[in-house]
């Protein structure tokens, strides 16, 4: 698979935060929560990452 730019600022966000929010993470890298969600599945699918760490917002102290 070959990442872009952005799926690179995605690896990198979560290299620096691995408990980020979903809505945090989009923020982060400029997009929508949902397409920031489809890259992260399609990594994960990959294998480019390992499982998707990511917290619900609610559920950070």
């Amino acid at each position: 698979m070959k990442l872009d730019p952005i799926d690179l600022k995605i690896v990198a966000a979560l290299q620096c935060d691995r408990r980020m929010t979903k809505l945090k993470l989009a923020e982060t890298v400029a997009l929508s929560p949902a397409a920031c969600w489809e890259r992260l599945r399609r990594m994960d699918a990959a294998g480019v990452i390992k499982g998707i760490p990511l917290a619900e917002a609610h559920s950070r102290p």
